[in-house]
């Protein structure tokens, strides 16, 4: 077997698997219904028949706001799980693949975040997936602990929680206005890219702390407008706002950009505009939604 993919269900989990059997990988795709990461020993029996190479975790609990009410489960799934898969990986020999998050930063920088920058997460979320970086980097001797933020990709359209385009999609579609933050900065991913360059980390580069943010630092509120724009909608449905006078729960990382100058310098190509991301993402998604209507 050359890869398991926890949390196959969502929209990076499905590129993930997409990607590695289009380059001809043998992959068990597992989805949150098939196996539940927090129990260590229903990981260790599906490794112990299969043995994959590679174990690649896009399982994660990522409701940022809710997590401020529910520390313990946030934890439980971006931390301690991750403990456990990395202890099974490590006695079994396989390569862990986990995926973090921009909100590891407070986003006081003024400049995109480096792999060395120091942490200092902001929210119960930001903690829980701080935890699981160093679980997995503590128990596990080949891990691949992989920065993203903002991540959407086409998957969203059927998946729970959906994505941030899928949102503005959806609201102008229905005529619906927006109020977006202007003063939020991120730098958000593609998941196909996403999932071709995190394949390329695990055959070119050795194991260690990478970022795969989009490459491109761009304001929530401009992004709303841009994903408007390429669907033909009105980006004027989309009004800015401060973040002051839109509250949440989680304190989220103002400026929130990440820099692949360390992917890039090992030859992993550089992420496609965001543009070009959003113009695929687009005919992606309308497919995906028709043939779920079909």
């Amino acid at each position: 077997m050359d890869a398991f993919v926890l949390g196959a269900g969502g929209q990076l989990g499905m590129e993930m698997v997409r990607e590695l059997e289009g380059r001809g990988y043998e992959v068990l795709a597992l989805a949150r219904r098939d196996l539940n990461i927090t129990v260590e020993s229903e990981f260790e029996a599906l490794m112990e028949r299969s043995r994959p190479r590679w174990t690649i975790n896009c399982a994660a609990y990522n409701l940022v706001d809710q997590a401020e009410s529910e520390p313990e489960k946030a934890m439980a799934v971006n931390g301690f799980a991750v403990r456990g898969l990395a202890q099974v990986c490590q006695r079994f020999g396989s390569t862990l693949l986990h995926y973090s998050t921009d909100h590891v930063f407070d986003g006081r920088s003024e400049q995109p975040y480096v792999e060395e920058d120091l942490p200092a997460a902001p929210s119960a979320y930001g903690i829980s997936k701080l935890a699981g970086e160093h679980f997995a980097r503590s128990y596990c001797d080949n891990a691949y602990i992989v920065r993203v933020a903002g991540v959407f990709g086409p998957g969203g359209v059927i998946t729970r929680h959906g994505n941030f385009p899928e949102l503005i999609y959806k609201r102008t579609s229905a005529d619906e206005p927006l109020r977006i933050v202007n003063d939020y900065f991120s730098t958000p991913t593609y998941a196909p890219a996403l999932a071709s360059r995190s394949i390329d980390l695990l055959e070119k580069a050795a194991p260690g702390l990478y970022h795969l943010g989009g490459g491109e630092t761009i304001s929530w509120y401009e992004w709303a407008r841009k994903i408007a724009t390429t669907a033909g909608l009105s980006p004027d449905l989309i009004t800015p706002i401060g973040h002051v006078d839109y509250p949440t729960p989680a304190k989220r990382p103002q400026y929130a950009s990440l820099s692949n100058a360390r992917t890039e310098a090992l030859g992993i190509a550089t992420m496609p505009s965001l543009d070009q991301a959003a113009t695929e993402w687009l005919e992606l998604r309308n497919k995906i939604a028709t043939a779920k209507q079909s």
